[in-house]
């Protein structure tokens, strides 16, 4: 891995932990069910350029928005996400993360988690914003922390910094970034699902049933 990128992003971890959360309200409708859904062009965890668009063409789209790549929640969603991809992929969908990190970082995390889908990099948040993913407070995101941490006093962020450093749950990038998940077909929001915390995983069957749902109305069926 590039030390320089890591160390960028640990940096910017620092810097945003210091500023606070910046997205906490939406200041316009966020996207939701019936709406069309956005479409950009990210890079893969291989470097390969993606449009979203490619995701949904010809089949329904599951898009799950990761937090930042040390948080042990991403660790507990891939875990799950092993035991639902099977059934995700036999009702004829694709199955995509959207990170933070950079191609090569992301091809890390992928084979260290055993992911089983794409990872693509929105290094600029660009589809967080698109997408209408919040941001959350300290409650949300470290709601088994410290009051320190809670109240992110800046030498306990540091401090958490510091002991994370060099380790699979380095502080990187946004620590404030709520994950989210979408299910899409037909270029069209079948389910729009946002974090109120970081474990706040959603059932399985809500998104088996929404890519059902979508299958049967892009078909005709009633």
């Amino acid at each position: 891995m590039d030390i320089q990128e890591l160390a960028a992003a640990e940096q910017r971890w620092l810097d945003l932990w210091a500023s606070g959360p910046q997205r906490l309200r939406w200041d316009r409708i966020p996207l939701q069910v019936g709406d069309a859904a956005p479409d950009l062009e990210l890079l893969d965890h291989t470097g390969a350029s993606i449009r979203l668009s490619s995701l949904w063409t010809d089949q329904t789209a599951v898009i799950l928005f990761w937090r930042h790549f040390g948080c042990s929640c991403g660790r507990g969603r891939a875990s799950r996400l092993r035991d639902e991809y099977i059934e995700l992929t036999e009702l004829g969908c694709t199955v995509t993360i959207i990170g933070q990190a950079a191609p090569e970082r992301s091809d890390r995390y992928r084979d260290r988690n055993q992911i089983p889908c794409a990872i693509l990099s929105d290094t600029e948040e660009a589809a967080y914003r698109a997408f209408d993913v919040l941001e959350g407070t300290t409650a949300q995101v470290l709601f088994d922390a410290s009051d320190a941490l809670l109240a992110r006093e800046l030498s306990a962020g540091v401090e958490l910094a510091a002991s994370r450093h060099d380790t699979e749950r380095a502080s990187v990038d946004n620590p404030f970034l709520l994950p989210a998940e979408f299910v899409i077909t037909d270029g069209i929001v079948q389910l729009a699902y946002r974090y109120q915390y970081c474990e706040d995983f959603p059932d399985p069957r809500v998104l088996t049933a929404a890519v059902r749902f979508g299958g049967a109305h892009s078909t005709g069926v009633s």
